[in-house]
């Protein structure tokens, strides 16, 4: 609840909008001194969490992909398992796109156009979780014996949105790099961020 509060308070918070990397006067691009290694850190700090879910994320769609370009699945792993890995995979990330969308996005769009609404990654969210209906779908009827798990369909039915997730997760993380980060936020206003 601790968290919540945080980015409900980050998320009151009047923020310009406009990135302190423009000129005020002229609007152009200015070009920024290069970070020193603290800097760095405390500006990568978001994209490295984020990194870090998602390669989990990565990591399970290989598992699960890897076995459907096989035809085999994993060695030792039931089909019981097998399913119960997809489930979760689908679970947790609808889980955390709803965090990101409800607490996380916010806060970012504040300064930063990519996250506003309608916009690019939210847009892939939306693309994403269309393909994500269809998976678990096809998981929870074979789960509850409707169908018979056939890795070539399942294979199929992941390729219906693992571009656009595959593009998402590494979008995503580059738009939390250090290097963008510096263009819209300070230091100071990042360490206020409750992530």
């Amino acid at each position: 609840m601790e968290a919540a509060n945080g980015f409900e308070k980050m998320a009151e918070l009047d923020l310009p909008k406009d990135a302190p990397s423009k000129d005020v006067k002229t609007g152009a691009k200015q070009d920024l001194p290069p970070l020193s290694a603290a800097d760095f850190r405390a500006y990568n700090r978001l994209a490295e969490l984020m990194d870090a879910y998602h390669n989990h994320f990565r990591q399970t769609w290989n598992l699960l992909y890897g076995a459907c370009e096989s035809n085999k699945r994993p060695q030792g792993m039931s089909i019981r398992a097998f399913l119960r890995t997809a489930e979760e995979f689908a679970s947790h990330l609808t889980m955390h796109h709803t965090i990101e969308e409800q607490h996380i996005f916010p806060v970012l769009a504040k300064k930063m156009p990519k996250f506003r609404k309608e916009l690019e990654l939210l847009t892939q969210h939306k693309q994403i979780h269309a393909g994500l209906e269809v998976f678990e779908e096809y998981i929870g009827a074979c789960r509850n014996g409707e169908r018979e798990l056939r890795l070539g369909e399942l294979r199929e039915v992941m390729g219906g949105f693992g571009t656009v997730l595959w593009e998402h997760l590494d979008e995503e993380v580059k738009e939390l790099g250090a290097e963008n980060m510096r263009k819209y936020w300070t230091i100071a206003e990042l360490k206020q961020i409750p992530f």
